[in-house]
This record gives C-alpha cells, structure tokens and sequence, in this order.
C-alpha cells in the first residue's frame, strides 16, 4: 500500500467515525475529540500494520478476523457495533415502517457455528459497482473463487494463495466468436456475474454481456444485449433446461429477461416485463423461473413462453435476489424490507416463513448444494445461515465490518467464502464447514 492509498483510507475511516459522532450528538462515546485526534490516532496503527491476511492460527491467538486492531483503536468493538445499529439507515425505494415488514418474522434460535473461520486474504478483495447488486462472489471448488476487484475479474485460489485476473474490463475486448449479435466492448463496469462448470459469464453497467471458457484464453463471446439507456445487467445464471440443453438467463434494467444458448449464445427468447428486472433464478429442473425486480410482488414464470403461472406477495419494497432450494419445491426470495421469504410452490398463498435480517436488505440468497442451508446477506456485516432442516429456525451469524459484495458455498459445501468490499478491512473471507461426528462418542 503506498502513502496515497493509506491516505485515502485513513480519510474514509475517519469520515465513517465522524458520520457517527454526528448522528449520535452529545452522546457519541469520542466526547469532545477532534478530527486532527481521530487522524493522528489512527495513523499512527496504520504505519505499523498495513493490513495483512488473517490466518485461523492468528483468530486463535487473537486476532480480529479482519484485522482491525481494537486494543489500539479509539473505542472496543462491541461499542463500535451498537453505534452501528443505530445509526444505519437502510435503502428504501418504497414507504413503509420497518416493523411492518418484521412483524411476521420467525423466532430464530443463534446456533452453530455450522463453517468456522479459516482465512481471510486482502489479494482477492472484492469491489461492488452498484450499491443495490451484490452477486459478485462465485465458488466453483472449496479452493476455486471468481469475484470483481474494481475493473478486474479475478480468480482466488486458496490452495495455492494467488489472485488471477482473467477479464480487464479497461481493455477492449475483443471476442472470438463473430456473428450471433457479437460485438466488442470496453471500459466495461462488472455488475453481476454466474460460473457453470467451464463457462464464467459477467455483466456490465450499459448492459454488457461477457462470456468466457475458464480452459481457454481470450473472451468467446461479448455484445451489449441493448442500447437502452437503463440497461444494468442485474442478474445472470446459467442452467440446464428439460431437454438437457444449457441456457443463459439475462435480467436487465431495461424491463427485460433474455435467455441465450451457451454454445453460439443465439438469442433465444426475450420477454418484457411491467417494471425493471433485477433477479431471475431458475428451479433445478429448469422449468420455472423466480423474476424479481422493482415491485413489491414477484412472478414465478414459464421459461418456455414467459408468462407468469404464480405471483408472490408479501415483500413491502423491490427484490434483488432469490434462490431454490434443490428440492424444487422452495423458493427463497430477498427484499429490501430487510426480509427474506420462503415460499412453497405448491401454494404461494401465504409465505412459509419470514426471516428478518439485523440491519438491512437482503441483497444476496444461497442454498447449498445439498439442502442443508440457506445463506442471506445484508448490504453490511451480517451474514446468516440458517438450517434448513431444523425448518429455518436455527441460524449461525457471521458479524464483522464492511460491504458484502457477495457468498458462495463451494459445490461440495465443504467452504463457504463472503466478499467483504471495505477500503481499508475488504478482503475475501473463507470458512470450512463444520462436522459434528457424534458416532465417535462412543469411542471415549
């Protein structure tokens, strides 16, 4: 980190500590100390540690996950983290009052840990584009990671401990495939992105689309899937329909939900819909669509003709993510009225559950592969897991400090990594699942 980059994040820790004195006026914990003793205090830490990685051996002997060193810090964590609750305001695109939305919540027991801590690295350290887009983390191992770091996406592998960027989105790309609406793009802003097997796919600001081969150099395919002036990309996945074939799904800002084959990437269908689209998520087998976006109320769709065979209603602002169970047979869905919803397709009359978060939106949902748990995250230092077979109502939380860009379990569910996108404590966060053996009881 050279003097500039520690001069900008010591003036962002700063502006962060002020933002809270000010909302918190004469009862802020800092008394009647000044910016210059806010400066000059954290200077002088950050001179003598410029933020390494964080091992579980150095946890074990305790050290902060992230680094944040509150001995030396002007007030302890715990005190930090109530200023915190307090003073948040979570984004709202709609009116309403947050307890209405939490009303309904379900009584949720603090269980686990179900992944502990294992490493924390700063080389792969995410970056988000759009505050209300936070699916920028993707495991395809327990040891393989693609996330963005400003205008770069990268890959981590933890097994080795090395960052590589695969997709400059400063150059001009220049894909190999031609034809099929393929285009060029530059100064491409990564806003989404999905990882299948060998395909890694990303989406752009101005609606761009990149497609590459993990196993071969270059970009296979890349085109603007439209010159709308609000095109964000929003959401990408990849998946298997039920003729076996892999498609692509592309929810844009421009009302639209687009679905390409991965093999030419033809346009396939596209469908318009009533508002802006900011997640689709498709169901194992391929045949329903979950479409989400600038809405209170959500649509599970036909993917074969677009139209809406189900709606969901219960949210009280916009979603910006959801998630099936593998069963098929439970849909989870993100709001910003700081609720995740699980419903039953069989019977969308009523939610199955109400999950509330702590401080804000759910801006990003996973299942593990196997089904045993759901993952929420809030726009900031919370994520949860919850059991799904213990029926959502057991739950491990992870707290620490900053943006999450994203999470992943890995395939195998054996990792589970969050991006956390801070200037100064940012990094990629591993965990390793946890296994209670019980039958080895019986041995002592």
């Amino acid at each position: 980190m050279d003097e500039f980059e520690l001069e900008d994040n010591l003036e962002f820790i700063l502006q962060s500590i002020q933002e809270l004195i000010e909302d918190q006026g004469d009862n802020n914990p800092f008394g009647e100390v000044n910016q210059n003793e806010l400066l000059a205090n954290l200077v002088n830490y950050d001179q003598d540690n410029l933020m390494p990685d964080v091992s579980a051996e150095d946890v074990v002997n305790g050290k902060d996950v992230q680094g944040i060193p509150w001995e030396k810090m002007l007030f302890p964590r715990d005190q930090y983290r109530e200023m915190k609750m307090k003073g948040y305001k979570n984004y709202q695109n709609l009116s309403y009052a947050r307890e209405d939305a939490l009303q309904d919540c379900k009584q949720v027991e603090r269980d686990g840990p179900y992944y502990d801590f294992q490493y924390n690295t700063r080389r792969a350290r995410p970056s988000i584009v759009h505050f209300q887009l936070r699916n920028l983390v993707w495991a395809t191992t327990k040891h393989d990671v693609y996330t963005v770091h400003n205008q770069s996406m990268t890959h981590w592998s933890s097994l080795n401990q090395i960052s590589t960027e695969l997709i400059n989105g400063d150059d001009c790309i220049i894909p190999k495939q031609r034809g099929h609406g393929s285009q060029s793009v530059s100064m491409v802003q990564f806003t989404t992105m999905a990882v299948d097997n060998d395909l890694l796919v990303v989406g752009g600001f101005h609606g761009e689309l990149i497609c590459k081969r993990l196993e071969d150099d270059g970009i296979v395919f890349s085109t603007r899937v439209t010159d709308d002036e609000n095109a964000i990309t929003n959401s990408l996945e990849i998946y298997q329909d039920p003729n076996g074939s892999r498609r692509l799904v592309v929810a844009n800002n421009d009302c639209s939900v687009r679905i390409f084959d991965t093999k030419y990437f033809d346009l396939l269908n596209h469908y318009v819909f009533p508002w802006s689209v900011n997640s689709v998520s498709v169901n194992p087998d391929g045949t329903l669509f979950a479409v989400l976006g600038d809405h209170e109320d959500g649509l599970v769709v036909d993917p074969k003709c677009g139209k809406p065979i189900g709606k969901v209603r219960g949210h009280l602002d916009y979603s910006f993510s959801s998630a099936w169970h593998p069963d098929g047979n439970i849909l989870a869905t993100g709001s910003q009225d700081t609720t995740c919803r699980l419903w039953d397709i069989r019977n969308l009359s009523q939610s199955l559950a109400v999950l509330g978060g702590r401080l804000g939106s759910i801006r990003c949902i996973k299942f593990s592969s196997d089904g045993r748990f759901l993952a929420t995250a809030e726009p900031i230092d919370f994520v949860h897991i919850y059991d799904c077979f213990a029926d959502y109502g057991k739950a491990h939380e992870i707290d620490f400090f900053g943006e999450i860009a994203g999470l992943s379990f890995s395939p195998d569910t054996e990792a589970f990594y969050i991006g956390v996108a801070d200037q100064t404590y940012g990094g990629l966060m591993e965990f390793k699942r946890r296994h209670q053996h019980h039958y080895l009881n019986c041995l002592w």
